[in-house]
C-alpha cells in the first residue's frame, strides 16, 4: 500500500467513525449536558490511555510547554466538544453539520487578524459564498423541523472556536496536539459535572455511552494521523463527506427531514469548500488553476 492509498484509507475511516456522533446525540434520551459530560469523559479518557500506553508522559510535557498556544486550544476543543452536542440538541443535524462546515473560513480570517496572512482571491470567493449559504440556512430554520436560530448559533460557535484553537497551534507546529484531546476533554467533563445529574442516562441506554466514545476516540486518533501521508486540502475534501452523509443517516434512521433550505444552504457550502479545496490541490500538485 502506497503512502496516498494508506492516508485516504486513514481519514476515510476516520470520518466514517465520526458519522454516528449526532445519531447518538439523538438516540440517547438524556439532557445536553449530560451527553456532553459522558461525550467527553469516554473519549478523553480513551485518548488518554493510548497515549499513556505508548508514549508516556512526555507528550503531555510538550503540550504543556506551549504556552499559550496550547492553552488556546485545549480550552477551544473542549469548548467545541461541549458546543456540539448542545447544537445537535437544538437544530436539525443538517442545519448543525452544514454551519460547522464553514470552520475553514474563521480559520482564514482568524489567520489574517492575528497571523496576518494574506486572503487569496479564491478564498475570498469561498467565503462570500459560504456566508451566503449560512445565510439561507438560518433564513430557513423556522421552517425547518427541529432547526432552530439559538442551535444554528451554537453550531457558528463549534466553528468559530475551533478554528481559533487550528489557528493558535499553527504556531507549535512541531508539537504533537494529540495529548491535548484528553486534557480538552476530561477538563470539559469535570467542569460540567457540578451542574448536572451525569447518572440520569436511562439503565437501557449506558451501553451506548462507552460505545459512543469508541467511535469519537477512534475517529479523533485515526483524522489526527490522515494528514500525515496526504494534503491537508485532500483531508479536508474527505471530512465534508460528513456535511453529507450524516444528515442522510439521521433521515434513515430517525425520519429528520433537512429540509430545502437547509439543502440549498448546505450545497453552497459544502460546494463552495468543495471547490476551493481542489484548486488547492490542483496547485499543490503543479497544475494551473484559476484564482489561486
Amino acid at each position: 500500500m502506497n503512502t496516498q492509498t494508506k492516508g485516504l484509507l486513514i481519514t476515510t475511516l476516520g470520518v466514517l467513525c465520526v458519522l454516528p456522533d449526532s445519531l447518538f446525540i439523538r438516540l440517547i434520551d438524556a439532557d445536553a449536558l449530560v451527553i456532553a459530560f459522558w461525550r467527553n469523559l469516554m473519549a478523553g479518557t480513551g485518548v488518554l490511555i493510548g497515549v499513556l500506553a505508548f508514549q508516556g508522559t512526555a507528550p503531555f510535557r510538550a503540550v504543556m510547554a506551549t504556552g499559550i498556544n496550547g492553552w488556546i486550544y485545549v480550552v477551544t476543543l473542549g469548548a467545541s466538544g461541549v458546543l456540539f452536542v448542545i447544537a445537535i440538541s437544538l437544530t436539525s443535524v443538517a442545519n448543525a453539520v452544514f454551519i460547522i462546515a464553514s470552520m475553514p473560513i474563521f480559520a482564514a480570517i482568524f489567520s489574517r487578524v492575528f497571523l496576518s496572512e494574506k486572503i487569496s482571491p479564491r478564498m475570498m470567493i469561498t467565503i462570500v459564498c459560504v456566508t451566503a449559504g449560512l445565510g439561507v440556512i438560518a433564513y430557513g430554520s423556522g421552517e425547518t423541523s427541529n432547526a432552530s436560530l439559538v442551535g444554528d448559533v451554537a453550531a457558528l460557535l463549534v466553528a468559530a472556536s475551533f478554528a481559533a484553537g487550528l489557528t493558535a497551534v499553527r504556531g507549535v507546529k512541531d508539537v504533537s496536539m494529540v495529548p491535548a484531546v484528553p486534557i480538552a476533554y476530561v477538563g470539559a467533563a469535570l467542569l460540567i459535572l457540578p451542574f448536572v445529574d451525569v447518572f440520569s442516562v436511562p439503565s437501557d441506554q449506558v451501553w451506548m455511552l462507552p460505545v459512543y466514545g469508541g467511535f469519537i476516540v477512534a475517529s479523533a486518533t485515526l483524522l489526527a494521523l490522515g494528514p500525515r501521508y496526504i494534503p491537508s486540502a485532500e483531508v479536508a475534501l474527505l471530512i465534508l463527506l460528513e456535511s453529507v452523509l450524516a444528515p442522510i443517516i439521521i433521515w434513515a434512521f430517525l425520519g429528520e427531514q433537512p429540509g430545502r433550505w437547509a439543502l440549498i444552504g448546505g450545497a453552497l457550502v459544502v460546494g463552495a469548500l468543495a471547490g476551493s479545496n481542489i484548486i488547492a490541490l490542483r496547485r499543490k500538485r503543479g497544475v494551473k488553476a484559476p484564482l489561486q
